[in-house]
Formats: structure tokens, sequence, C-alpha cells
């Protein structure tokens, strides 16, 4: 199972960025899937998460803010970031949701929020 994280990029203060991952090797349908952030220094955090069934839950930090989304054909998951805020910066991963399992972190995406 590979999981590849991409979309990062510096936005300023109130931008906006829409983060990819592709997953192979599992079907997403079958997972519930979810969005990471790690900043030096900290654990990695939580961000967003997709449960199979179609519900959604969010950090309490960006709750209103970001989206979280996927493409079963193309067995994707998407995170859109409106409103974004210098304390949103990190490493962005996506991987399973939800317990304590979790697949091989893969490839991460950099966001940069400059204020």
């Amino acid at each position: 199972v590979q999981l590849q994280a991409f979309g990062g990029g510096l936005v300023q203060t109130g931008g906006y960025l829409r983060l990819s991952c592709v997953v192979s090797g599992t079907s997403i349908t079958l997972s519930d899937m979810g969005w990471y952030r790690q900043v030096p220094g900290k654990q990695r955090e939580w961000v967003a998460g997709f449960r199979t069934r179609g519900t959604t839950d969010y950090a309490d930090s960006v709750k209103g803010r970001f989206d979280i989304s996927r493409d079963g054909a193309k067995n994707m998951v998407f995170l859109q970031m409106n409103g974004l805020k210098p304390e949103d910066a990190g490493v962005y991963y996506c991987n399973l949701f939800g317990g304590t399992y979790k697949l091989t972190w893969g490839q991460g995406t950099l966001v940069t929020v400059s204020s």
C-alpha cells in the first residue's frame, strides 16, 4: 500500500489550497480515510476524517474552513483548505482514520502559510 500526498505550497494568510492523496494497494471505499499534519518538534496530529458511510469529522481548529472528500473511482482523497492561517502550516499526510492502526506513512506535502 502506498500513500502519496501532493498539492501543498506557499500561500498567504486567508488563502486556500487543495491537497490530494493518491492511494494505491487498497480501496479507499473500504476504509475510513483521514488527513494529518505534522510540524517540526511536534507529534503528527489528526486534521480531518472521511468515513466509509460518507460522514466527515474535523479537528476543532479547522472546522468550517477545511473540507475532506474522496473519489472512489480514482482512489484519491482530497482536502480543501480555505481561510488558511499560519498555524495550519505543516507537512500534511493522508492515512487511515480512526483506531490505532495506520498504514505506512507515505510522502507528505508541505503547506506554508505566510502572515
